[in-house]
């Protein structure tokens, strides 16, 4: 149901907005990290590393004492990409500017960006004879962006609903007995319209005719994502490449062979 409100619905607060801001965010972190440590950038490279402790004992790698260690390899600098999403996505947003929209999308924003700072993970590689570990090089690297993505998911799963303080400068969640979003959370202060019928004035287009899982419990399931309608099996024929050869040098041919899919459609 996502997809179907990119345009129209960025102008209200609903938690498909909270979304969007987020993976945006979360987004620019990653590309630009990812292309500092792949040297794709002049202002940028691989993370400085001298002023970190050691890294942490490898779970299964046995005892530990006198083994060296060194921070080395090509860490992802994270710091780099989140300053430079930072100031990309939160820019539209005017400084001192107080009002509710704001707040909630610089909010949003730093969710996505701490989605991918905050879940940094140390890899290691052993150095040594036989297997043995008398030496190991460690670096950071990012999560991959579909565990980030997995990550918002579930922030917009349970996004919270907010309102303006009266000072201006704070959001105060919805409801009785709900704790405060923390920083990772994703908030909203409109409820979202129906998106089962094509609306103009949001922008939805509607679920009849939407491709749908069957089998899913989730979004993508066809209970959820034709409304209740039901769902039609169609089988289609369609054309893809196979049969690909590589041909010395350097052309891969490919044959088109015909595949029947079975697709579930909305009602």
């Amino acid at each position: 149901i996502i997809d179907v409100c990119l345009c129209l619905c960025l102008l209200t607060d609903i938690r498909e907005t909270a979304f969007v801001y987020a993976i945006t965010a979360a987004g620019v972190t990653h590309a630009v990290t990812q292309a500092c440590s792949m040297g794709e950038l002049l202002q940028c490279g691989c993370e400085a590393t001298r002023s970190r402790g050691p890294p942490p004992r490898i779970p299964g790698s046995g005892p530990t004492e006198g083994v060296k260690w060194e921070w080395g390899g090509c860490g992802d600098d994270v710091e780099f990409g989140y300053e430079k999403s930072k100031q990309f996505m939160d820019a539209r947003r005017r400084k001192g500017k107080s009002d509710i929209r704001t707040l909630i999308d610089l909010h949003n924003n730093e969710a996505g960006r701490l989605a991918v700072k905050n879940y940094m993970r140390t890899e290691c590689k052993c150095h040594g004879l036989s297997g043995s570990c008398t030496l190991r090089t460690c670096w950071k690297k990012m999560p991959h962006f579909r565990e980030v993505g997995n990550r918002l998911l579930e922030r917009f799963n349970g996004a919270s609903k907010v309102m303006g303080g009266n000072d201006g400068k704070t959001l105060i969640p919805v409801g009785q007995n709900i704790k405060p979003p923390d920083k990772q959370d994703l908030i909203y202060s409109a409820e979202s319209p129906d998106f089962c019928l094509p609306n103009r004035k949001t922008g939805s287009l509607g679920t009849r005719g939407r491709m749908c899982n069957s089998t899913a419990l989730d979004v993508s399931g066809c209970d959820l994502l034709c409304c209740e309608r039901g769902h039609r099996e169609e089988t289609v024929v369609q054309e893809e490449n196979c049969l690909c050869r590589f041909h010395w040098c350097c052309v891969v041919q490919c044959k088109k062979c015909s595949v029947r899919k079975e697709l579930s459609l909305c009602q």
